[in-house]
């Protein structure tokens, strides 16, 4: 009996069927225009998901008791854009979530210039009626299609130094924001030598197939992967001391990334410049996009 105990004891770790998801909570629902949005709390851990009660997908958490604490890997990852531009003075953010990334950046950085983009109204309402998301002076969130926004600001040349992509429906990025064409689109808003930071999927059948659409546009970058994956780019492509200056920056950087629970030297060391997938893969486009590939994908880390 015991052993029969402990069999159903070790299933219900491996499974996820404990205790903890027992007693998490769902404290607001809601369908918007364009999906359903649930907020959950499961202890200390309050979660924005698109998709209830699957815990996988979920689009940002924070911890009530530490809430500038990052908690999901590929966010550090892409915090560490700022390894390549420490000095940021205009960013650009597509994909409000709980406003992580956008919270971080306005604290760290008082005098830059946030812009974020978010489709969905009811994202930005939530993240503001639950994750605590304050938009100060120098931020303005943009309720806009990712991509309208960038076509229209890239007439505009606004030069930004960072650009973080984070734009996911419920199970992977919208296909009109996967192509060469949005890429240069996106390229154009950026100033010479901006950074880029990606958040896609470590392994899916569209691996190869964005690989090379970024590098077609951005040239060399880098790799960091985690569950996720984050791409890590410049306009101009990524040069051959952009690694040794990454390890100085993240040096420097150690005291204000370990704030946010974020060791800045282990997010340095998945910096990985090699190739890892078939060049000769069909770069995606806005006539090759194909949706059959986006069913074969996994679940995304969170």
């Amino acid at each position: 009996m015991r052993a029969c105990a402990a069999f159903f004891v070790l299933l219900n770790a491996l499974l996820g069927t404990g205790s903890a998801n027992a007693e998490m909570k769902l404290l607001h629902q809601e369908r918007s225009l364009y999906r359903n949005i649930f907020v959950t709390q499961d202890g200390d851990e309050r979660c924005m998901t698109f998709r209830y009660p699957r815990s996988l997908g979920r689009q940002s958490c924070k911890l009530l008791h530490d809430p500038e604490r990052i908690i999901f890997q590929y966010t550090r990852m892409q915090l560490g854009a700022l390894f390549l531009n420490p000095n940021p003075k205009r960013v650009l953010i597509i994909g409000e979530g709980g406003g992580t990334i956008p919270a971080a950046l306005q604290e760290m950085y008082p005098q830059a210039q946030i812009d974020v983009v978010e489709l969905d109204a009811a994202v930005d309402s939530v993240a503001r009626a639950f994750f605590d998301f304050k938009p100060g002076p120098k931020m303005r969130v943009h309720i806009s299609d990712g991509r309208i926004f960038v076509k229209r600001m890239a007439e505009q040349r606004p030069n930004y130094d960072l650009v973080f992509l984070d734009a996911f429906e419920a199970d992977y990025i919208p296909e009109h924001m996967l192509t060469r064409e949005f890429l240069q689109e996106v390229k154009a808003t950026m100033s010479p030598g901006g950074v880029i930071a990606a958040n896609t999927f470590s392994h899916s059948a569209l691996y190869d197939h964005e690989s090379v659409t970024y590098r077609d546009v951005f040239g060399p970058y880098f790799n960091l992967k985690h569950a996720n994956r984050v791409i890590l780019g410049r306009n101009g492509g990524v040069r051959p001391g952009d690694l040794p200056l990454a390890w100085k920056n993240a040096t420097q950087m150690q005291a204000g990334f370990a704030a946010r629970g974020i060791s800045s030297l282990s997010v340095a060391a998945r910096l990985d410049p090699r190739i890892d997938w078939n060049p000769d893969t069909r770069i995606l486009t806005d006539q090759y996009s194909p949706s059959n590939l986006l069913n074969a994908l996994p679940r995304r880390e969170q």
